[in-house]
């Protein structure tokens, strides 16, 4: 078990005294982190959870996630943000895209409310006539509108299915410990409940209940994703920058963003990894961008987006660098095969499997992108399981956090989420904004 953080691609942009410079910079926010100190301190539960989580919890998440596998054909899971981004990740990682077809008798899972498109819904329960279903709903609250919305009719179709007894033996919710709106609900109609910790944020909230729960009814090992991520408690926490790959990746960004590459582009090689980019993409956003500061997360698929963005990357604005995540081994392969009349020019492939074929093409890449003028950095992961996969959510976590601070930041709050709340309670006509209204449509009327 193994991720290895590799800056050799980059070291022509950057000068020894850029790494030097940031030196005190990682060591106070070290300290801020492990004191609990700084901006947001009391959204650091996930520093130590790997090693301190509620085991009495994480035994009945295990239970719950038996018995949806033994009861349930379909599995909505209903959450926005990082109340479903990381759980997704992580069984698309696991398992693969196509997890919902190939998923060996655990259940098909489908997250919903995370949009308020009315026919994506719609679909959602179309792939629910005649099978078995459970949901877990996901929200601190309650009132978030996407996700309340669409258990709403979750709610509904499961109680109309089943009847309200039954129905509350599919329901579990991952919300507040002891307040809310889900909470109150929940213990009217006895569902099952797991904790959103008080001191965890959602996109820090993967390895919580939040996560755990969709993950483990995919028949992953949570075990091992929690053992992986403890790992990375004690092999991150050392404030000596140049004997910590997670500070220095966190130093980098903010070396780079100060020379004026703005834009940070997460690139994979496997397709599995396309979900990882999203949570990435929350993570740091989410988590940076405010004060008019912060790295634009972006993401390809390479090779796939080779064809569409590569352009772009090698030949235009010099404003990004990359961040690649390399597998050094894969769970599956094909050889290719000898063909007698070699039609396609490719017998020179002949007896090689696809995954020397795509290292190749990595390598390939790296060496172009970094002539055409855009820093590499590379993290290499050693197969994607579940103890990679628990340190490499840590390390981005840890990352994301000691970035922040370095930046000068709060990274754990998002004030700008709420602005677009208020205009459209507005314009739906919530009570409590009316006067906003009228002054909203205005504005809308003038453009």
């Amino acid at each position: 078990m193994s991720i290895k953080f590799n800056y050799g691609y980059a070291k022509q942009f950057i000068r020894e005294n850029d790494l030097k410079g940031l030196e005190a910079q990682v060591e106070s926010a070290h300290n801020i982190i492990n004191s609990k100190s700084g901006l947001g301190n009391d959204f650091l539960g996930w520093v130590n959870l790997p090693v301190d989580y509620d085991r009495d919890e994480f035994a009945r998440i295990k239970k719950a996630a038996e018995k949806i596998r033994n009861d349930t054909d379909i599995l909505i899971v209903i959450g926005i943000g990082g109340s479903y981004l990381g759980a997704r990740a992580a069984i698309e990682f696991l398992k693969g895209p196509y997890y919902n077809s190939l998923r060996n008798g655990a259940p098909e899972i489908y997250f919903s409310g995370n949009s308020i498109s009315g026919s994506d819904l719609a679909d959602v329960l179309k792939l629910c006539e005649g099978k078995r279903v459970s949901v877990n709903i996901i929200s601190k609250s309650g009132t978030t509108t996407e996700p309340a919305v669409a258990f709403r009719v979750f709610r509904k179709y499961l109680e109309e299915l089943y009847g309200e007894e039954e129905a509350a033996r599919r329901i579990y919710c991952t919300t507040d410990k002891a307040r809310g709106t889900l909470k109150q609900l929940a213990d009217e109609k006895g569902y099952e409940c797991f904790v959103v910790p008080d001191d965890v944020g959602g996109r820090f909230s993967v390895l919580t209940a939040v996560g755990l729960l969709p993950i483990a009814a995919a028949g992953a090992d949570i075990d091992k994703l929690m053992q992986g991520a403890a790992v990375a408690v004690n092999k991150y926490n050392n404030p000596d920058i140049s004997r910590n790959d997670c500070y220095i990746y966190a130093a980098l960004r903010n070396a780079f963003y100060r020379k004026g590459k703005s834009v940070e582009l997460l690139v994979s090689y496997e397709p599995r990894f396309t979900m990882m980019s999203e949570w990435f993409k929350q993570l740091f956003g989410e988590s940076e961008g405010k004060d008019n500061k912060g790295l634009f997360p972006a993401s390809v698929t390479f090779s796939t987006d080779l064809h569409s963005m590569g352009q772009f990357i090698q030949d235009g604005s010099r404003v990004m660098f990359e961040t690649v995540v390399t597998f050094n081994e894969t769970d599956k392969d094909i050889i290719i095969e000898q063909e007698q009349n070699n039609g396609d020019g490719l017998n020179f492939l002949a007896g090689k499997n696809m995954s020397y074929v795509n290292r190749k093409a990595f390598e390939g890449t790296v060496l172009a992108h970094t002539d055409g003028g855009v820093p590499n950095l590379v993290i290499s992961v050693d197969r994607p399981d579940e103890e990679n996969l628990g340190e490499l959510i840590y390390f981005f976590e840890k990352a994301c956090a000691m970035s922040g601070y370095i930046l000068g930041v709060n990274p754990f709050d998002q004030p700008g989420v709420e602005n677009y709340k208020k205009n459209m309670f507005a314009l739906l006509g919530k009570p409590g904004y009316e006067a906003q209204k009228a002054e909203l449509e205005v504005r809308l009327g003038k453009n």
